[in-house]
């Protein structure tokens, strides 16, 4: 893959793993997030090769900079990551709903606008939301709210900017900085439980959602769709 591929939210977690895996199979890679610490220390992991800049993605002037200085590009990746931790419905504010939409999908849409000035024809756009969409857990709600708001605009752009490809990954539990607002054991004991009730057998890793999001990046037959990858957790649990 000789392609420029720009990775916002590609700092940590899954967007990191992706850009591990695509700069490893040849990509030239552009990461960005707004924790400059995170950064340099992503950068370092990942080689002189990637390049990147600390870009806040729910502002529109630092996108649309981000995307003048690296000019034309071939892909985009979407990786950003709303708050942390659930809230019983009965308890949900609408400014901490609020802050979920900011933080999510509103960041998704700004960097996809950002991006099209600048995006190849036959270029793709993949984004990621989360098994809460469409999902039944309890506590969830606000979660569910904001992930479906992501995977919904994905067909409607897949016609409306065609020949770009947009895709999306839905993730289910995966063993990120996400889960950090649980303790260590309390986290300990809900992967455990969570895996038991897979049929995998485990919690995901942020490398298996990377290996989806490379599939989606480099298969120019793929658009309009969301890849479910939770180790089959929507099926229940094993017998």
């Amino acid at each position: 893959m000789s392609n420029k591929v720009v990775i916002v939210g590609g700092t940590s977690g899954i967007g990191l793993a992706t850009a591990r895996r695509l700069a490893k199979n040849g990509a030239q890679v552009v990461i960005a997030g707004r924790n400059e610490e995170r950064l340099t220390a992503a950068l370092a992991e990942l080689g002189p090769e990637v390049t990147g800049k600390v870009v806040d993605a729910r502002n529109e002037g630092e996108l649309a900079q981000l995307f003048s200085e690296v000019g034309p590009v071939d892909h985009v990746v979407v990786t950003v990551t709303g708050p942390s931790g659930t809230t019983p419905f009965r308890e949900l504010r609408l400014d901490h709903l609020q802050t979920h939409v900011s933080g999510k999908l509103l960041p998704h849409v700004a960097t996809i606008q950002a991006a099209l000035p600048h995006l190849a024809p036959g270029g793709s756009i993949t984004v990621v939301s989360a098994a809460s969409a469409g999902g039944s857990m309890p506590t969830t709600a606000a979660l569910a709210a904001v992930n479906a708001g992501v995977e919904a605009i994905v067909p409607v752009l897949a016609v409306e900017l065609a020949p770009v490809r947009v895709n999306a990954v839905s993730p289910g539990v995966i063993d990120t900085e996400w889960w950090n607002f649980l303790p260590d054991d309390a986290r300990a004991e809900v992967f455990a439980g969570i895996a038991a009730q897979t049929p995998v057998g485990r919690i995901g890793s942020a490398d298996d959602i990377a290996q989806a999001i490379e599939f989606l990046v480099s298969n120019g037959f793929t658009t309009g769709i969301v890849v479910r990858v939770d180790g089959g957790a929507r099926l229940g649990s094993p017998q």
